[in-house]
């Protein structure tokens, strides 16, 4: 069984030329038992995965039992014609379909959110419909879902406006060498930040798999 990943910058490999920048791609192998085939690239829609031939380049190596997990939407809402309720959802159900055809499991993801934050301090919200229509899709034909919009909106919360930079690529000058004169990035991660997500895939993929629950439940005993 392999994990197969299709999706945009947000999910990539890192590029060597662009380290400490990443995609929680890359570090998802770390966190997982199996192999991770990654073919998420900068800049896709689920449009130009599917013109492109990555889609399917990715198919031809998927094999019964295999697990493909897909995450758009940063670059289908700057697309007229990949609206959240007709090209973007239509493409993800097509995907969906090849995936069953091939015998394998098809898990959505919504979107990474944004650090973006108000002057009050408060997370703004930046996909839109693009979350829902995802997850709409997924009950829709019964897919298993992470919620990656929750998750990561929840963290940079958590965090703070300050602390949850420290998860995205801001970059003091001479700190990388991609960005000489430093970088202010609130959409791609850094190293720390993808392990981060990476690490909360792997456990929603565990849950999805229902790894575990062969185990005996281990609870303090009420003693009366």
């Amino acid at each position: 069984m392999i994990y197969h990943l299709a999706g945009d910058s947000t999910v990539a490999p890192m590029k060597p030329e662009e380290s400490p920048m990443s995609g929680w791609g890359h570090f998802l192998e770390r966190h997982v038992e199996l192999s991770v085939r990654n073919l998420a690239f900068g800049g896709a829609t689920t449009e130009s995965f599917l013109s492109s031939g990555n889609w399917t380049e990715l198919l031809s190596e998927v094999s019964m039992g295999d697990i493909v997990i897909i995450q758009f939407g940063h670059n289908d809402q700057k697309q007229p014609e990949l609206a959240a309720r007709s090209g973007y959802t239509d493409r993800l159900r097509r995907m969906v379909a090849d995936v069953h055809e091939q015998g394998a499991l098809a898990v959505l993801c919504t979107s990474c959110e944004r650090r973006w934050f108000d002057d009050a301090g408060q997370l703004i919200p930046t996909h839109g419909d693009y979350p829902n229509a995802v997850r709409d899709l997924a009950h829709e034909l019964d897919s298993p879902l992470i919620d990656l919009t929750a998750f990561t909106s929840w963290l940079y919360e958590d965090l703070g406006e300050v602390e949850s930079t420290r998860l995205l690529s801001h970059f003091a000058p001479g700190e990388a060498a991609a960005w000489p004169d430093g970088l202010t990035d609130n959409t791609h991660f850094r190293v720390e930040g993808a392990d981060r997500i990476a690490a909360y895939v792997a456990r929603s993929l565990r849950a999805i798999e229902r790894q575990g629950g062969d185990q005996p439940a281990k609870g303090s005993q009420i003693v009366s």
